[in-house]
């Protein structure tokens, strides 16, 4: 009987299992892909993403191969002549194809044990009241304790649950490549700027290694969309709309992605759950797609691994959907908006100039940025002081008087950072460590952080702090 068995191992999977594997659950992973894809479907990770991998002790892995970009969370592309403060010690966008997240993530994994088995795909599954018994394709039959599927958005798990996944069809497809091009560079740029002008769903640009990213709209909409174009597709397409092919070739990859927006009614239906792309899917603008999927999987893994180990207070699960399925709503609400502002059609193009003006009025360029970053988030944690206004959010990297925040989030437990040293986590202290500390950028005079980071009590009192302990953390 494995604890938890994972279905697919892309970034949302394998994040997953370093979470449970944190609190030491045996994580079997289940991907499709006897080898790791080359294909890039995102570009980089969002500043809360990069937060998660900051607090968790693995960003200077990713900056060691990623390139940083300033001015994190620009919506649809636009750029506010105010300058766009976010409250994150991170805010910028950390460049690096998608592979190499996906490499960065599954060693992580790896190295706290997680089990990962490639070239295995689930057939089917069915659960009683004391696990999941999974069918793989092979005809092997597995056991586990819970199920997650985090098999992308013709997720199995989802289907074979009969969750409903309402939203709406597509109707616009894009090409998406990186190819080596023979056109001259400063060329190639001016073209590009021209034709964004009047069409913003093309772009291409170099991606290093000698590579040109393009993307370009498709002829029309695939039956089959798990097909990838062909070159000469991408060919005839970028001569549609700039004139000229560029002259690419020997490409690396090419891709087809959709408008297709869904959201997932349910994200568990007894010991199954579901994350990422199975439970949600919306068009790429903004590059929020993987971002969200990491963030599914940094709410859900505490909580599963308490499942796992006896020690969740009731309803701790179900929080997962209730935090997470406005999250995800957000952001179709965002991308949604972001795809209408780059039709070339008339009144689109009116909605975006008159936006354009707008993001010069202080704030408004903030308020989308911080949406677009994944860290305007605030999780119903349940009443407290009103005017503390900390309350469900994440606390950004704060600097103490020794060292900083997320530095002491590592290991993926839950936080008291006191400034007043007189309070107490008690028989906690295996879930919950404490800090006695100050800062000078947090007015309160102690916080209890999630293993996620966010707040969940703010105060001064220990008998409430006990109470706020057991909702969060379980009898002792």
């Amino acid at each position: 009987m494995i604890d938890v068995i994972i279905s697919g191992g892309g970034p949302t999977g394998m994040m997953l299992a370093s979470e449970l594997r944190l609190h030491g659950v045996e994580v079997l992973v289940l991907e499709r892909d006897a080898e790791p894809t080359t294909a890039v479907r995102s570009l980089g990770l969002h500043p809360r993403s990069i937060e998660i991998m900051d607090s968790r002790g693995l960003l200077d892995r990713f900056l060691a191969v990623g390139t940083t970009y300033p001015g994190g969370g620009r919506f649809a592309g636009i750029a506010s002549a105010r300058p766009v403060h976010l409250d994150t010690t991170h805010d910028y966008i950390l460049g690096m194809p998608q592979p190499v997240t996906d490499r960065l993530i599954a060693e992580r994994a790896a190295e706290l044990g997680a089990l990962v088995r490639r070239g295995e795909e689930v057939a089917g599954f069915e659960q009683d009241a004391d696990g999941v018994s999974v069918e793989l394709t092979s005809g092997e039959r597995v056991r586990g304790r819970w199920l997650v599927g985090c098999d992308g958005g013709r997720s199995l798990v989802r289907r074979t649950l009969g969750i409903g996944f309402p939203g709406e069809a597509a109707t616009t497809e894009w090409i998406l490549g990186e190819a080596e091009a023979t056109a001259p560079a400063d060329e190639i740029a001016a073209i590009a700027e021209e034709v964004r002008k009047t069409h913003r769903g093309f772009g291409i640009g170099p991606n290093g290694e000698g590579l040109y990213r393009a993307v370009v709209p498709a002829a029309s909409v695939s039956e089959d969309r798990s097909v990838p174009p062909t070159l000469d597709e991408f060919r005839t397409q970028l001569q549609a709309y700039a004139g000229t092919d560029f002259g690419i070739h020997s490409p690396r990859s090419i891709t087809r992605f959709t408008d297709a927006t869904r959201l997932a009614e349910r994200y568990r239906v007894g010991r199954v759950l579901i994350a990422g792309d199975a439970a949600h899917i919306h068009p790429p603008l903004g590059g929020q797609g993987l971002n969200l999927g990491i963030q599914d999987a940094f709410n859900l893994g505490w909580k599963l691994a308490a499942e796992v180990g006896g020690w969740a207070p009731s309803g701790l699960l179900d929080t997962y959907f209730t935090e997470r399925h406005p999250a995800a709503e957000d952001v179709l609400t965002i991308t949604r908006a972001q795809s209408e502002l780059i039709s070339p059609e008339p009144g689109p193009q009116a909605v975006r100039r008159l936006l354009t003006e707008l993001t010069d009025v202080d704030g408004v360029g903030t308020f989308l940025g911080a949406k677009v970053a994944g860290i305007a988030v605030r999780y119903d944690v349940g009443q407290g002081p009103a005017d503390s206004g900390l309350l469900g959010r994440r606390l950004r990297d704060l600097r103490l008087s020794h060292g900083r925040l997320y530095e002491h989030l590592h290991d993926g437990r839950g936080l008291l950072l006191d400034q007043t040293g007189a309070l107490s986590v008690g028989g906690w202290s295996g879930r919950v460590d404490r800090v006695a500390d100050t800062s000078h950028e947090l007015d309160a005079p102690a916080v209890l952080l999630r293993p996620d980071g966010h707040v969940a009590w703010v105060g001064d009192d220990q008998q409430a702090l006990d109470a706020h302990l057991a909702r969060w953390f379980g009898a002792v």
